[in-house]
């Protein structure tokens, strides 16, 4: 299912937003004259990193001072274009959303664009258009880091399974390019079958279990996105596979997400790493960038403060790549890639109440 400008300590979010930074946590908003009007479409509520985002978004909402509409467009661009409609005539200042199809969001965005409607897009990035701002973590770096991580466990030999996303989404192309041009550079050795999923965990775990019956020898797997997680470990199970990752039959599998479930079954050695999306700051800086567009403010590529870079996609499109880290359970480093440990209060995914 991968650029950012300022932040500083829940402590001084007044100041801060004076100073162009922002700060988020807080629950829904309330609703106020004085507060901008902001709308927020969740792109799905059917997996653990969607629900983390939701739950994040009105703590942020209120610790920015916005007054928050929320639509759920279900993973359909349709409804999300039916949602849009309904935030212009509820009269909101901005609009964050995470088209799912990303070249077919672009009349959407063209309309917004003529009502002078400023849109942040959340971890993905419209094929055409123009939005403020772009938030999300370069998804090619997952795809690279997955690579690096099962190359190194492998040896540079063997057989991989890359669980695709959808690949009409930006982050499905990023993820899969990537890791494939990884591999044939870094572990040319290494055969990959690449399976498309629609990010639809049975559809994954059907194709999972066709190729470790066409090849029991197969020895890693790259889930791009959590969604695949439970059908992936009941497959590995039921082949006798899902066993201590030093024993010999151990399949090494490669996550993407960050959740909760992720890290527990990476301590308990089901699942050798991921790569941690964070959800809490898709959150916070979608809301943060919204509330910047509609105080008139203005952001160029370069360093942030809150550990990201922006940097420049095409001409008139920013996009702020926020940190996703690779998490392992030694925190070690794998084909020059180093990680944080599963346990690591860092990351989001431990931090959920």
């Amino acid at each position: 299912m991968r650029v950012r400008t300022a932040l500083c300590s829940a402590v001084s979010a007044l100041s801060a937003l004076a100073l162009l930074s922002a700060c988020g946590s807080g629950s829904t908003s309330a609703s106020s004259s004085d507060k901008p009007l902001v709308g927020v479409d969740y792109p799905r509520s059917d997996t653990d990193f969607w629900n983390s985002y939701i739950k994040y978004t009105p703590q942020y909402a209120k610790e920015l001072g916005l007054d928050l509409k929320t639509t759920n467009s279900q993973n359909d661009v349709a409804k999300l274009t039916a949602n849009a409609q309904t935030f212009i005539s509820q009269g909101v200042k901005g609009l964050a959303m995470a088209p799912q199809d990303t070249a077919a969001i672009a009349p959407t965005l063209a309309q917004l664009e003529a009502k002078k409607i400023p849109v942040v897009t959340v971890d993905t990035r419209p094929d055409t258009g123009k939005v403020f701002m772009v938030v999300r973590a370069d998804n090619r770096a997952y795809g690279e880091k997955a690579c690096q991580y099962l190359g190194t466990k492998l040896g540079g030999k063997g057989k991989v399974v890359m669980l695709q996303g959808d690949l009409s989404s930006i982050n499905g192309r990023d993820r899969t390019e990537a890791f494939n041009d990884c591999m044939k550079k870094d572990y040319p050795d290494i055969k990959v079958f690449g399976e498309a999923t629609n990010w639809d965990g049975a559809v994954a775990a059907q194709k999972l279990q066709t190729d470790l019956t066409a090849h029991p020898d197969i020895k890693g797997v790259y889930m791009q996105s959590s969604f695949a997680l439970s059908g992936t470990l009941q497959v590995l199970k039921q082949k006798g596979l899902l066993v201590d990752p030093k024993d010999k039959k151990h399949v090494f599998v490669v996550s993407n997400d960050g959740i909760p479930e992720e890290l527990k079954s990476i301590a308990e050695g089901k699942v050798d790493a991921t790569v941690s999306q964070p959800a809490d700051l898709y959150a916070k800086y979608a809301l943060y960038y919204l509330k910047a567009a509609i105080d008139g403010k203005t952001f160029k590529p370069g360093k942030t403060d809150h550990d990201s870079t922006i940097i420049q996609v095409r001409d008139g499109l920013l996009e702020d790549q926020l940190s996703a880290p690779l998490v392992t359970a030694d925190g070690g480093t794998y084909g020059g890639v180093p990680s944080v440990k599963s346990d690591d209060k860092s990351l989001w995914g431990n931090n959920l109440g």
